[in-house]
């Protein structure tokens, strides 16, 4: 509610100094905790409080709510460091259970049943670190399921429809949509730090998660035999993988239907229900 002392523990997600037009300085940021996000806007004592934090933090805030353009913002009076804090576990959160949707993760991938793409997607299923990426990242910065675990989400989602297309239309290669499906996003585990801020990696800045998540695949498809994998099937994943942004560029019903799938997965995710604006009604 507006006007209200608020006063708690945050993540700084981003932290911006500018300028009113007047030549003002003043600090813009937005600060989040597990139930979510809070723009906040600091115009007294900027220079002292500004050194007192950076992006990424975790802070103790007091403020003011207030309406400003119909949302609520915080009028920060005070902000500091707050030790001890991991900063990571201030950062919103997916509200589904991340274990069922793990193991639902595993079950899609025990499902291959081509040798080759079994075993590609096995050398990351397997990777503990990758695994852990998926429970902490987002899939997106400021769209559809941007919060810890969404990336995990997102990869179930876009596989599960992708296994369903497949079972409604026989014709379709299910290994190799599955397989690319479970893939499409893993360059998002290289691309981005964790949470609060999920701040893009140098190399994601500059690459961006489709160019290194298809090096990724490269590299560990390396070591699968090529009669496993012949290299046919390697370019149709990495296709698929490359294409999953860009329909007009899809040059198989596979990338094609991956495109839909993982654009489908983020409307369902983001969309007005009632028409008031609000994906979580």
């Amino acid at each position: 509610m507006p006007d209200r002392v608020a006063e708690g523990i945050y993540g700084v997600a981003r932290k911006r100094r500018l300028h009113t037009k007047g030549g003002q300085a003043y600090l813009a940021l937005e600060l989040v905790d597990a139930t979510g996000r809070l723009e906040a806007r600091v115009w007294q004592d900027v220079d002292l409080l500004d050194g007192r934090f950076a992006e990424g933090d975790a802070v103790r805030v007091l403020g003011r709510v207030e309406k400003f353009r119909d949302r609520l913002q915080l009028e920060v009076k005070s902000i500091e460091a707050a030790p001890g804090v991991e900063p990571a576990a201030l950062t919103p959160a997916s509200r589904r259970d991340l274990n069922d949707t793990d193991g639902f993760l595993e079950f899609l991938a025990e499902e291959l049943t081509h040798p080759g793409l079994r075993a590609v997607v096995g050398r990351f299923t397997g990777d503990a670190r990758i695994r852990t990426a998926l429970r902490e990242l987002p899939a997106s910065l400021d769209g559809h399921h941007d919060y810890a675990g969404g990336l995990l989400e997102h990869t179930v989602g876009v596989a599960t429809i992708c296994r369903e297309t497949a079972q409604l239309h026989p014709r379709l290669r299910s290994d190799l949509l599955v397989a690319a499906a479970l893939l499409h996003d893993v360059g998002r585990t290289v691309e981005l730090t964790r949470g609060p801020a999920f701040a893009p990696t140098p190399e994601g800045r500059l690459l961006g998660h489709v160019h290194l998540g298809l090096r990724l695949i490269e590299e560990r498809a390396e070591a699968v035999a090529a009669t496993a994998l012949p290299s046919t099937v390697r370019a149709e994943l990495l296709h698929a993988i490359a294409s999953h942004h860009e329909a007009r560029a899809a040059r198989t019903a596979e990338a094609a239907v991956l495109y839909h799938a993982n654009q489908l997965d983020a409307v369902a995710a983001t969309r007005s229900v009632d028409g008031t604006g609000d994906a979580s009604a």
